[in-house]
C-alpha cells in the first residue's frame, strides 16, 4: 500500500525520527489522539506493523477491577484496539473500519500485565483491498504477564466504504 494510501502510515511516518522506545510512548500518544478512550484506559502500543499489532495495558488503578486485576472490560478493550489497528494499517482512507462483532471468553483470574497481539494474513490484506466492503475474523491473542492466555477472543471487523 502506497503510504499515501493511509492516514496512520502517515501519522507513523512522522516519527520515523524518534529512537525506537520514544516511538512507541509517541505512537501511542498520538493513537490515543485518533481514539481517545484507549489513551483514557491506559492502552500503550507496543508493536505497530502491517502484519502484526502488539497492545498491552498495565495493572494499574484505573484499569483494576473489583479484586485488583485488570478489568474484563480493559482485556475486551486491548484486543479489540489490536485486532481493529491492525485492520487499519491495511485499509485505504476511502473505507472505515467497524467492529462487527467481539467475542471474549473469561477463562482464570489474571496476572500483572496484559497483552493483546493482533495478526493478519496476506489473504485477508488482499480481500480487504479488493472488495469495497466486507468482514474478516483478526486473530488477536491477549495473555498476562505469566505468559497465560487467561482470556479467548474472537475480533470480527467489517469494513465499509467512507461517505463523502
Amino acid at each position: 500500500m502506497a503510504k499515501s494510501d493511509n492516514q496512520l502510515h502517515a501519522l507513523l511516518d512522522k516519527l520515523d525520527f524518534l529512537p525506537e522506545g520514544m516511538k512507541t510512548k509517541a505512537a501511542s500518544f498520538a493513537f490515543g489522539k485518533v481514539v481517545p478512550f484507549i489513551s483514557t484506559a491506559g492502552c500503550e502500543f507496543e508493536k505497530v506493523t502491517n502484519e502484526e499489532v502488539i497492545v498491552s495495558i498495565q495493572n494499574k488503578r484505573k484499569a483494576r477491577n473489583h479484586i485488583g486485576q485488570i478489568h474484563a472490560a480493559a482485556m475486551a478493550l486491548i484486543a479489540e484496539t489490536a485486532s481493529g489497528f491492525v485492520l487499519a494499517m491495511n485499509m485505504p482512507d476511502d473505507k472505515l473500519n467497524l467492529i462487527k462483532s467481539m467475542k471474549v471468553n473469561y477463562l482464570k483470574r489474571t496476572k500483572g500485565k496484559m497483552t493483546a497481539v493482533a495478526r493478519i494474513s496476506p489473504e485477508q490484506v488482499n480481500k480487504l483491498r479488493s472488495e469495497p466492503k466486507g468482514d474478516v475474523m483478526i486473530e488477536v491473542q491477549v495473555t498476562d504477564e505469566t505468559g497465560e492466555e487467561p482470556i479467548s477472543c474472537e475480533m470480527n471487523w467489517a469494513w465499509v466504504p467512507k461517505k463523502k
